[in-house]
Order: structure tokens, then sequence, then C-alpha cells
């Protein structure tokens, strides 16, 4: 029974995230509401509200993975691995996989970002909350005698690094470049140079010793 009752919490959740992304595409985010979204998904507000707090939160229903994956990167990370070459290894396989978590939206919701002060707003926060997360698992991978200054800077560059890969994915975007392969290449190489740049303060930085 407590497997039937989470699939259909999932269920409802992923009906509600599709309803949504169909009306922010074609009212605009500003203009849906969640009475809106709720009538359209054939739930109350309140069920809405439940599943996602605010409306910048069902735009950015993926947030969370965002958020955490450079600090599960870090906790996950490979002996003899730094915290930079953790991260580097699984931003290049993501862009081989081409995954749309990288900032490859779809051309209508980065137009959305652009002109929504709220959804450029909620990005901030994401970015923030990610930069966060990782300085909790930095402070965690270094342990006590790592001090508590060192772990916060590692992760203000780290997080700033994505935050710019993040931000150029969205651009290309919006400049309508459609073709994936040439997309993800070329944040690739991108991405390369930006880490090449951080290895000289984060070479050796919280390597996994066992």
């Amino acid at each position: 029974m407590t497997q039937l009752r989470e699939r259909k919490k999932q269920q409802t959740r992923q009906t509600i995230s599709h309803v949504a992304t169909g009306l922010f595409i074609e009212h605009g985010f500003e203009r849906t509401t969640i009475a809106d979204i709720a009538e359209a998904a054939g739930v109350s507000k309140m069920t809405v509200t439940n599943y996602f707090p605010r409306k910048e939160d069902l735009f950015f229903d993926a947030a969370d993975m965002v958020v955490r994956w450079p600090a599960r990167t870090v906790a996950e990370r490979e002996i003899g691995e730094s915290a930079l070459a953790a991260i580097r290894r699984a931003y290049l396989a993501a862009t081989e996989r081409q995954d749309p978590l990288l900032g490859r939206f779809a051309p209508g919701f980065a137009r959305l970002i652009a002109d929504s002060p709220a959804l450029r707003s909620r990005l901030r926060e994401v970015y923030d909350q990610q930069e966060q997360a990782l300085a909790a698992a930095l402070t965690e991978a270094v342990g006590p005698g790592g001090g508590l200054l060192e772990p916060r800077l590692a992760a203000a560059q780290l997080a700033a690094t994505l935050r710019v890969l993040m931000e150029e994915a969205r651009h290309r975007t919006l400049a309508d470049e459609r073709d994936d392969d040439a997309f993800f290449s070329g944040l690739a190489a991108l991405a390369g140079q930006a880490f090449i740049l951080l290895e000289p303060a984060l070479g050796d930085y919280a390597v996994r010793s066992a």
C-alpha cells in the first residue's frame, strides 16, 4: 500500500508539472495562476501548493537535482580524486549524455526565464542553494582540520564556474542553437577551459584518501 501511495503521489506531481509547463508556454509564466494549473490538472489549489509551494517551483521542478548534484559528486568522489576532478568528470559525462540539467532548456522555457524577473530571481536562489550544499559537502570532505573558510571559498569558486556554464547554456539556447551535438560539444570545450583555470587553486583540494 505504501508503494502504491508513493507511486500515485509521484504521478500526481508529474501531471501537475506537465500541465503547468504547457500553460506557461501557452500563456506565459506571469499570466498563468495556480488556480489555472489546478483546474487544468483536475486537482485543488491546495494539492498544487502541497507539491509546489511557489509557482516558480513548478517552473523549475528539477531544481533540487541541480542543487544537489555537485555536493553528491563530491561526497561520492573516488579514492585519490579531488573535489575539482570529481565535478569535472561528472560535468563532462553529463555533456556526453546531453543532460538537459546542464541548462539545455527548451527555447520557449529559456525565453520565459529571460522575460520574467520572478524566474530569474528563483534561478539565482537555485545557484545560491547549490553553492551552500557544495560548501557543506566540502566541509564534511575535509573534516575538522580543514577549517571553515577554505570549504566555503572552494565552493564559491566551483559554484561560480557551474553558474557561468549554466548561463552560457541558457544564452546559447536563446541564440537559437538547435543542434544538440554542437551545443553540448561546445559546452564541454568551455567547461574544460574553465576547470583548467581552477586547477592551480583547487587541483589538490579535498582529495579522497580512503
